[in-house]
């Protein structure tokens, strides 16, 4: 989809020498061949179609860094990858400002070009160490536990409310 900028991600990993999976068959995907196509610089674009659920640990285990170019109020593919244990380079923008930190489980760019982004791909950071087991423990802070627990204690509080203003006034 075009919101995703995908196409920032093509020009962006051409240009930094770096070699991008896109995994997905939307309607964006002829447009970005022929973008990665006429786009000239070091890197290559490997389009992957469709993937599975059960295929896609596997594509987050295998990649150097998941890159998240778009502008999501949550998304949850930079949480996935995190699981598996791989940064994030991400648009800085949005809700991975809550589940991305810097250092721990990625980095940021702040401009949605392909030479904002670029620049973070050639970062050093990106090829340094990352600890997988502390991005592993990060992710599962966003698990489905966590938030049944606060559901639950949420609504457990608005009925004591409720049930406290009907004795109240009544």
């Amino acid at each position: 989809m075009p919101y995703k900028r995908i196409d920032l991600a093509v020009t962006a990993a051409i240009r930094a020498g770096r070699t991008l999976v896109v995994a997905g068959k939307g309607p964006e995907r002829g447009r970005l061949e022929q973008l990665a196509a006429s786009t000239s610089g070091p890197g290559r674009v490997v389009f992957g179609g469709a993937v599975s659920d059960a295929e896609l640990p596997a594509l987050y285990g295998h990649c150097r860094a998941f890159l998240f170019p778009g502008f999501e109020d949550f998304g949850i593919t930079p949480l996935e990858a995190t699981a598996a244990g791989r940064p994030v380079v991400a648009y800085g923008a949005g809700g991975v400002l809550d589940t991305v930190k810097v250092g721990l489980n990625g980095m940021f760019f702040t401009e949605q070009s392909t030479a904002a982004l670029a620049e973070a791909l050639v970062d050093p950071r990106l090829d340094g160490a990352w600890d997988e087991a502390a991005m592993v423990d990060h992710a599962a802070t966003f698990g489905r536990e966590r938030y049944r627990t606060e559901l639950v204690g949420a609504l457990a509080r608005a009925w004591d409310g409720h049930t406290t203003r009907m004795v109240a006034h009544g």
